[in-house]
């Protein structure tokens, strides 16, 4: 069996030999002088099998036989990778990712400071939590917060995040492993594992911010260099790496053939790589249990799902579980609205305008005071105008509203967070508080140019799905913050530019599932199983999502599963179309 690594200091060695460079050699005694063997670390996520330390290729292909379940083992440095492989063909792959490497004997420290964030190790299990959302959000393995605590307590390990200095929030993170306290390495090596960074909030330089830090790090307790493994077609990755110094080393990295790694070693279906993330998501999900997964038309989302005898036909997260009579009510707020108030879930006082009829509309106004107008059928928070405070204003956003649909429904505008509950089989998985898009002034840039910097990181995060729109109800909101588009707002002010939630629109999204009242719970699934739907979004006003209070909105037949990391939307989707695949 291979031995848990301990952790005890070591002198640095000016001069190492190396030999994780030229793995095709057998290391010679004098290398392996002082050297742990067979060590292997658990890092929570997966284990790292140190494979220059094992002096029979038997042993690593037993370590890897040890991996557990949802767990991603890696084999890094093997002796001869190939001859590995060849004793487990059916097991065991060749990582289709690079080793770089950075000689921190050469590292130069870059001399301005990257502005907006600041990086520092972790400080507590919470925050071994929020790096777990981290993963999750970048479709990685999470791992249990406990043991990456225990690891971060000795210096074996080390854990940095990336603290957004506007706002205070972990939006970054990497892991750092000390050789040298692991395994008494002759090489003096260190290696960085799992840079990962929130898309959407972290400010330009995070990742590169993270990785300096890191290096100089290792740089302080005198090691000969920093290790990495990335995929072939992180681009994005790779192109820091290499700015920073790293280069290419033959070393490989081994896994087994598990369900999590089965897009590395299995052939990728046509198309796969053309679906949006909503769709994507819920195919690497399906890939992952051996479920056959074919894109019928890949700008539409649609896929078609096969495991044994039987297919589902999706789109997103729609199915053909969803009958035509659900989806249908789910349609036209309207009835949406009938159905779910007949089974006791509060609705906001309505009225509906059509043919230019604005009677009903303007007695609501009177009675409100303030109203939100919406197509009675749409979806991406198209045709919606919030906040209708006069008859002007109702006419102009029925108008609006009549270019996307010839119904219009009117509704009191009720105060609260917009909460978006995600039931799946008439069970409740995520809530989640969708805020409308706004930035953060910094004290250099126009309200414009925050706006477009804020939207390019939402479009990059979705795949082009969110997105802030310059124009004129972005000027209209800023205005009412005080603010013209051209001013330059002081750093850490907070404007919002757009009145929806919507994604779509460039908002933002935070999970709260722990926090969500029983009683919201209880209005979702209720309204759930009145619509009869297997799998819905169904939208709140809350003045808390920690209190009872709630008033629904409307009903989304296709929700975006991809929205709700760490929650396991995914995974309870496709336990619903194929319940046989479900993890114990």
């Amino acid at each position: 069996m291979p031995r848990i690594a301990g952790h005890r200091r070591r002198a640095a060695v000016t001069e190492p030999p190396s030999f994780t460079s030229r793995s095709w050699q057998e290391p010679s005694e004098h290398q392996r002088q002082g050297m742990e063997y067979d060590v292997v670390l658990d890092l929570a996520w997966g284990r790292l099998v140190f494979g220059q330390t094992f002096s029979d290729l038997r042993g690593i292909v037993d370590a890897l036989r040890a991996e557990e379940s949802d767990r991603r083992d890696i084999c890094i440095y093997p002796r001869d990778p190939h001859v590995l492989v060849g004793l487990a063909p059916d097991e065991l792959f060749i990582d289709p990712s690079y080793t770089y490497r950075l000689d921190l004997h050469r590292y130069r420290p870059r001399h301005e400071l990257i502005r907006g964030v600041f990086v520092r190790t972790v400080t507590s299990l919470a925050e071994m939590e929020q790096i777990n959302g981290i993963y999750a959000r970048n479709g990685m393995v999470t791992g249990d917060p406990a043991t990456m605590w225990t690891n971060h307590r000795t210096r074996t390990f080390t854990y940095l995040v990336a603290e957004d200095r506007r706002t205070g929030r972990i939006v970054g993170t990497v892991t750092g492993v000390d050789h040298v306290l692991a395994f008494d390495d002759p090489e003096n090596g260190s290696s960085l594992w799992c840079l990962a960074v929130h898309a959407q909030d972290a400010p330009p330089g995070t990742g590169e911010a993270l990785v300096r830090v890191l290096a100089e790090r290792y740089v302080g307790r005198g090691r000969a260099y920093l290790d990495l493994s990335v995929m072939h077609d992180n681009s994005g990755a790779i192109a820091l790496y290499r700015k920073l110094g790293f280069q290419r080393t033959p070393a490989v990295c081994v896994k087994r053939k598990n369900p999590i790694n089965s897009p590395l070693f299995a052939s990728r279906p046509e198309g796969l790589e053309d679906l949006n993330p909503y769709a994507r998501i819920i195919a690497e999900e399906a890939l992952k249990r051996g479920v056959r997964v074919e894109v019928t038309d890949a700008g539409w989302g649609e896929m078609r799902l096969s495991l044994g005898g039987r297919r589902v036909l999706t789109r997103e997260s729609l199915s053909e579980y969803t009958s035509a009579v659900a989806m249908s009510r789910c349609d036209d707020k309207r009835v949406t609205r009938r159905i779910v108030e007949r089974a006791g879930v509060r609705v906001p006082r309505g009225a509906t305008a059509t043919d230019g009829d604005l009677a009903a509309a303007r007695a609501l106004l009177a009675g409100c005071g303030e109203v939100v107008v919406k197509p009675a059928r749409g979806e991406q928070g198209r045709g919606i105008t919030v906040g209708v405070t006069s008859p002007e204003a109702l006419e102009r956003a029925v108008d609006a509203a009549l270019h996307f649909c010839p119904d219009v429904l009117v509704e009191e505008l009720v105060a609260g967070d917009d909460l978006r509950v995600v039931v799946i089989d008439h069970e409740v998985v995520a809530a989640a508080v969708r805020r409308p898009a706004e930035v953060l002034g910094d004290g250099r840039n126009q309200v414009t140019e925050l706006v477009r910097s804020t939207s390019r990181r939402r479009e990059r995060a979705t795949g082009g799905e969110s997105r802030i729109q310059l124009d004129d109800a972005t000027a209209e909101v800023v205005a009412e913050s005080g603010y013209a588009m051209d001013d330059v707002p002081p750093a850490g002010e907070r404007i919002r530019v757009r009145r929806t939630a919507n994604l779509h629109t460039g908002g933002t999204i935070e999970d709260v599932t722990a926090q969500l009242h029983p009683q919201i719970a209880q209005a979702a699934v209720r309204a759930s199983r009145a619509i009869g739907i297997p799998v819905t979004g169904l939208d709140f006003l809350v003045p808390d999502v920690a209190g009872p209070d709630h008033v629904f909105i409307e009903a989304n037949e296709r929700p975006g599963l991809a929205n709700h990391e760490p929650q396991p939307t995914v995974q309870r989707f496709v336990d619903l179309l194929f319940p046989e695949t479900r993890r114990r």
